[in-house]
């Protein structure tokens, strides 16, 4: 990574409304869901277009090795999978017969094994089936298991770069927990991983090197040992986080309305 005073952040889209999912396609561009305009957004050199209309509340999102984008739907409660023609399916809608609460964010392992978060914020409160905030895991075969029943919300989700660790941001206890997995999928040994975070812990990714980029009160950085590292910023809320462009090694950052770009020297841990 490059040393604090190398590192140029830059702005590349304002006036949004609020971002609360970054997705970096392999096409050559980033694709942002704006919760308030309930649209995906394609953003390349700047200018944001629409990518998808009546996007369902589309939160957090994620791409797979076959390029399909996954949409946590908070509104319509599900996840949902575009394919390249923008074709839509539901990938999974209920648990047990029951609605999911809210899906937040979402993170699909080379193996088609997809994880995402299930919690109640706001208004998703009112109209919940369910009786916990889950962490959920969705098998190749469509098969819908909760790896996880919290009573605090969790939210930003990702993989280790060998699809080996699972990191989920529990916002209420401002911590991140940490999940082992293991070959079909399954999820041991829950714990916390960082604790103290300043700010509501949001959005979570890592690079090759196992560090933790953590949007909070700031972009926090941390050692794969759990050390803070330093901040990207550290007065401004950050409300996630997606590494992405050609080298994979700049840092898209989200801000409500606006998104920023750091160059960062360190090659995001991508699954796809």
């Amino acid at each position: 990574m490059q040393d604090a005073p190398t590192i140029e952040i830059e702005k590349v889209a304002a006036g949004l409304q609020f971002v609360d999912g970054l997705a970096w396609s392999r096409n050559g561009y980033l694709v942002a869901a704006d919760v308030r305009m309930n649209k995906l957004l394609h953003i390349q050199g700047g200018r944001p277009t629409v990518l998808k209309e009546n996007s369902g509340g589309a939160s957090g999102l994620s791409y797979d090795l076959q390029g399909r984008l996954y949409i946590c739907e908070s509104v319509t409660r599900r996840i949902s999978r575009m394919d390249a023609k923008g074709a839509v399916e539901e990938l999974a809608g209920n648990y047990q017969g029951k609605k999911f609460n809210a899906p937040n964010d979402v993170v699909v392992r080379r193996d088609y094994h997809v994880y995402f978060t299930d919690p109640a914020f706001g208004s998703a409160a009112d109209h919940r089936e369910l009786e916990f905030n889950g962490v959920f895991h969705v098998t190749p075969k469509g098969e819908v298991e909760a790896i996880a029943k919290w009573q605090t919300r969790p939210n930003g989700i990702a993989l280790s770069l060998d699809g080996k660790l699972l990191y989920v941001a529990d916002s209420d206890r401002h911590a991140v927990v940490g999940f082992d997995l293991g070959r079909d999928g399954e999820a041991t040994n829950q714990r916390d991983v960082l604790k103290n975070i300043v700010g509501v812990p949001g959005g979570v990714k890592t690079d090759v090197d196992g560090r933790l980029y953590v949007a909070a009160k700031g972009l926090g950085i941390y050692s794969p040992a759990g050390k803070l590292d330093r901040y990207l910023y550290d007065d401004i809320n950050v409300t996630n986080c997606a590494f992405g462009e050609g080298d994979m090694e700049h840092l898209f950052m989200s801000m409500r309305g606006d998104i920023y770009r750091a160059k960062l020297g360190v090659k995001g841990a991508f699954q796809y």
